[in-house]
């Protein structure tokens, strides 16, 4: 939806609202024309309904709204003498549309009977407002799902992850349940409307996605499969709604990315990862005198995932995530005979060669990718048949333009382009556990609008194999150098000092009070 569009949405609902509440102004002591200001109207009823001024601010917070406007229609019936429970349930079932009934009735008076303290349904709607905006706009909880960052982030690490780093993305699906994501839990329908569409916009943050930060992001090729056609692609969905990642940045808008022997190389250097970053790679092990290694070793002492590990044959096993720091244990172990890390140079032999982005070049690999250039917001490059699989996806689908080609001739809009101009950043992601995650090797770039936020903080970590809290782990911060640092410690003292602060305070008033 244009802004053109969203202006003449915003015209027809205020039309809709002055035809239904033009005459309950009127009874309520305010002029007719009120009803019609934009803005101004809501201020108005605000007073009329004996509501707090700000309320007319969260009106027009998106996804807030939609708790406040069932809330608004059954206090706009109670100020009018419609306060049997009957009553509301009419109001919201009809969307409202019960109001245009009172208004045109001549029996409506007003009575400005509406709450003058918070009621325990007022506080409920006030504390989900408050979720709301904090989950929406500030920070929002998030589980780790896979093992892509192995190491660095853990398979049931529970992380807060802020939206005020990179600046908190204004909803672009207005009409969805608060606090979900795509899917109501439980029930398992979908939670949102495709349609209105709010455009792209972010509030300022105080820095962008830089290379080296693990972020939160919309999977960039998250789609519903149509249920009349099994076999296609399927379409997608909105932006904020496509599923939730986590990996890390290495390479941001305006790098040159390239992959060799499965190092990361920016502008020609080897990437430098944080010290707390713990890459991982597969690896063939074999034995001396075809032994076998003990399961509790490779399990407690190397701290090897069970499902990461495979028996190839009597002596020799398959590691699918080592780190720098498993390898050399393994190396040390006089067992060990040989230990060689699996590096995909080419793909030969391979039914599908072109399963690396952009799926033209037949022995790019997991582990080996030529120079990439990351699209910068501004940048002008050259279209031409070999660089435009780079950029396809970039033009129609996430610049939303028409992109048709006839031979060598390439057209944008309808014009014959040699050149595009870039309208946004795009990033490279990748995982830290090299061949077990699904990154931008394999669906390309991600859009700056599919940003959600940094992770900061792990509050709760859970270990679904052992069946037991990681201890260590919980209140630690993401990123950075050193290693992580709980502050579990301080929140139980900080937390013990404030219950017995609270005991005393409350004894103390109860005393008085005798």
């Amino acid at each position: 939806m244009t802004l053109v569009q969203w202006f003449i949405f915003f015209l027809a609902v205020q039309v809709v609202h002055f035809a239904g509440t033009w005459k309950l102004y009127q009874k309520a002591g305010r002029k007719p024309w009120e009803a019609a200001v934009p803005v101004y109207n809501a201020v108005v009823l605000m007073k009329i309904i004996n509501r707090p001024w700000y309320w007319t601010i969260l009106l027009f917070i998106p996804i807030v709204n939609l708790i406040m406007f069932p809330v608004i229609w059954v206090q706009i019936l109670k100020a009018f003498g419609k306060d049997k429970t009957s009553d509301y349930i009419i109001g919201i079932l009809t969307a409202g549309l019960y109001i245009y009934a009172l208004n045109y009735s001549d029996k409506a008076v007003y009575n400005g009977n509406t709450e003058t303290k918070e009621s325990t349904l007022s506080s409920l709607l006030f504390a989900v407002v408050v979720a709301t905006i904090v989950h929406t706009y500030v920070i929002q909880p998030f589980t780790i799902p896979s093992s892509s960052l192995e190491k660095t982030l853990l398979i049931g690490d529970f992380l807060f992850v802020s939206k005020l780093n990179y600046g908190a993305r204004i909803p672009m699906t207005t009409v969805a349940a608060p606090m979900v994501h795509d899917t109501i839990p439980v029930v398992g329908i979908k939670s949102y409307s495709k349609w209105p569409q709010l455009p792209y916009m972010r509030l300022p943050g105080f820095e962008t996605p830089k290379k080296n930060d693990i972020v939160v992001f919309n999977w960039p090729a998250d789609t519903v499969k149509k249920f009349f056609d099994a076999s296609s692609f399927g379409i997608r969905k909105p932006v904020d709604k496509k599923s939730n990642y986590v990996k890390r940045c290495v390479a941001a808008p305006g790098d040159i990315f390239s992959l060799r022997d499965g190092v990361v190389y920016i502008n020609g250097k080897e990437l430098k990862l944080s010290d707390r970053a713990k890459v991982q790679y597969s690896y063939k092990l074999t034995t001396k005198d075809k032994s076998s290694l003990d399961p509790s070793y490779i399990i407690n002492d190397l701290g090897v995932n069970p499902v990461d590990v495979r028996l190839v044959g009597q002596g020799e096993y398959g590691f699918s995530s080592l780190t720098d720091e498993m390898v050399a244990k393994l190396k040390a172990n006089s067992l060990v005979e040989t230990l060689e890390r699996t590096v995909y140079k080419n793909n030969d032999g391979m039914q599908n060669k072109n399963y690396i982005f952009p799926y033209t070049h037949d022995n790019w690999t997991v582990d080996n990718i030529g120079d990439i250039y990351i699209p910068e917001k501004g940048k002008q490059v050259s279209l031409t048949a070999e660089m435009l699989p780079f950029y396809k996806k970039i033009i129609e689908e996430y610049e939303a333009n028409e992109l048709k080609v006839t031979g060598n001739e390439i057209r944008i809009n309808g014009a014959p382009a040699t050149t595009y101009t870039f309208k946004q950043n795009y990033y490279f992601m990748m995982g830290d556990n090299r061949h077990n995650s699904e990154d931008s090797r394999f669906w390309g770039f991600v859009p700056e609008n599919h940003i959600v936020g940094k992770p900061v903080f792990i509050w709760m970590s859970w270990d679904s194999v052992n069946k037991k809290i990681r201890w260590e782990r919980m209140f630690t911060t993401v990123g950075g150098d050193g290693q992580p640092v709980s502050y579990f410690r301080y929140f139980i003292i900080a937390l013990a000092a404030y219950l017995a602060l609270d005991f005393f305070v409350l004894k103390k008033k109860k005393k008085a009070e005798n």
